[in-house]
């Protein structure tokens, strides 16, 4: 379990996050969070 941390997202990066997420449970058979969609994210934008 990581840290819980507190952030203000702007709302145009909510709403892609949220775009995402929706195609991920779209495509999956079990439940995807947010938290999981929001670390992936900036896990691959940290590795370039």
């Amino acid at each position: 379990m990581g840290k819980r941390v507190t952030v203000v997202l702007d709302d145009d990066l909510v709403k892609k996050l949220h775009e995402i997420q929706a195609k991920l449970i779209r495509e999956s058979e079990s439940s995807v969070s947010f938290s999981r969609v929001l670390n992936e994210q900036v896990r691959n934008s940290l590795k370039k």
